[in-house]
């Protein structure tokens, strides 16, 4: 009798810890809102991201600068004091004149902002898919946590019970030792449910960019999308939508202006030269001049011999075929992608209809009705396990099966490149 009446308060006791684990994760809930929110506003990849379209903007400004003018002085002394041949004193302004590079090195620039600008809204556009995705997976962790501590209760619950009816002589130490065993496990795996909890919402700490903030319980249910598409509709929209199609296209024209930057840079600059001298006057009884001033206008016109050699021109054209090909690929990897997401989305609510709350209800009932008949010696422990374990394995699909169509249809807004999958 000490074993039946000792063990059962041991057991009680590792449950009321476990439940006092769990207390804090019932605090303060956060909320599908508040949670992207904070992940657009504080995450730091996405802040990284950003830095890369501040540096396109700076190169774009950069590429707009004008080549400087150049001023030169130069001070002559023809030994005035030997022979008396007087000073020179002369100043110098150039100025080198180019064709058409700057134009092209802004074009390059802003084809390159704007490509940068694409892949920023697709990096926000990945960032809120993959932070919607972890939600739900913390939505799903949060309700199997919660099944697993039914479980597990209901199982304490039923060992209290044959702990009793064991003491009356109604059951034997055997039936007693498999409810204790059902006990043990049931909590065992409520344990390793509520570590995959708290990692889920680390998860969602580390998208907010706080992962020292402790996020006790998230708020939501899962639940079906039940929106409807039209493959041939996402297929064709795919070209407007799609970002990184459209930031592909931006490369391709930022590479067909670095061909023309190329072409232009191959251009002879000129260089033009405006001087004024200034001679003191020659004191020299063999060669005396008066003092004068002296003007000079100049030009300098390089030879480009060296343009005979084509290889820069030659990889210019074939990165631009390069980059054309690459949008291509992007296009048809945008077409399988969606076309995948369709047949998953679609796959995943086919499956949802296999579980419903009807189901669940109906192995409720079976369940308590188990239950009634053992507490009246009509049926046999190994029956109400086996009816506590189909209503579990029923709850834990459904949920699961929730999750995975909303898993789906994310994917499927994020390959169709709209991004509607807000949880409000």
């Amino acid at each position: 009798m000490k074993t039946a009446t000792h063990k059962p308060l041991r057991l009680c006791a590792a449950f009321a810890l476990v439940t006092a684990m769990v207390s804090p994760l019932r605090g303060q809930e956060l909320d599908y809102r508040t949670f992207m929110g904070q992940v657009m506003e504080h995450n730091l990849s996405y802040a990284a991201a950003k830095l890369d379209r501040s540096i396109s903007e700076a190169d774009l400004s950069a590429a707009k600068k004008f080549t400087d003018p150049t001023l030169s002085a130069e001070y002559g002394n023809n030994s005035d004091w030997d022979i008396a041949m007087g000073q020179s004193l002369s100043f110098e302004l150039g100025k080198t004149i180019s064709f058409g590079k700057r134009a092209a090195r802004i074009e390059v620039a802003r084809h390159n902002l704007d490509a940068s600008d694409a892949g920023l809204r697709l990096f926000a556009l990945d960032l809120r898919a993959e932070a919607t995705l972890a939600f739900i997976d913390a939505l799903l962790a949060r309700d199997l946590v919660q099944i697993g501590q039914q479980n597990a209760q209901h199982m304490l619950s039923l060992y209290r019970s044959d702990s009793l009816r064991h003491a009356t002589g109604e059951l034997s130490e055997i039936d007693v030792m498999q409810t204790r065993l059902e006990a043990n496990i049931a909590q065992q795996d409520y344990l390793a449910l509520l570590v995959d909890y708290r990692n889920a919402l680390i998860q969602l700490d580390q998208l907010m960019g706080s992962p020292a903030v402790s996020t006790q319980s998230v708020a939501g249910q899962l639940g079906t999308p039940l929106k409807h598409y039209n493959l041939q509709d996402l297929l064709l929209a795919a070209d407007t939508l799609r970002l990184d199609i459209l930031q592909g296209r931006h490369m391709a024209l930022a590479s067909q202006s670095e061909l023309k930057q190329t072409r232009r840079e191959r251009l002879p600059d000129i260089d033009l030269a405006l001087g004024v001298n200034y001679n003191t006057r020659v004191h020299n009884e063999e060669a005396p001049a008066p003092e004068f001033f002296g003007y000079t206008v100049g030009v300098s016109i390089p030879l480009p011999f060296s343009n005979l050699n084509r290889g820069d021109i030659r990889a210019s054209q074939f990165k631009a075929q390069q980059a054309g090909l690459q949008t291509e690929i992007l296009r048809r990897q945008a077409q399988a992608e969606i076309t995948k997401a369709y047949n998953n989305y679609h796959s995943a609510l086919n499956r949802l209809t296999d579980y419903n709350t009807v189901i669940i209800s109906n192995a409720q009932q079976v369940l308590e009705g188990k239950m009634y008949a053992y507490q009246r010696g009509e049926t046999s422990l190994l029956e109400v396990i086996n009816a506590q374990h189909t209503y579990n394995e029923l709850r834990q699909a459904y949920s699961e099966c929730l999750h995975s169509c909303l898993a789906a249809w994310v994917e499927l807004e994020r390959c169709a490149g709209t991004g509607n999958f807000g949880l409000e």
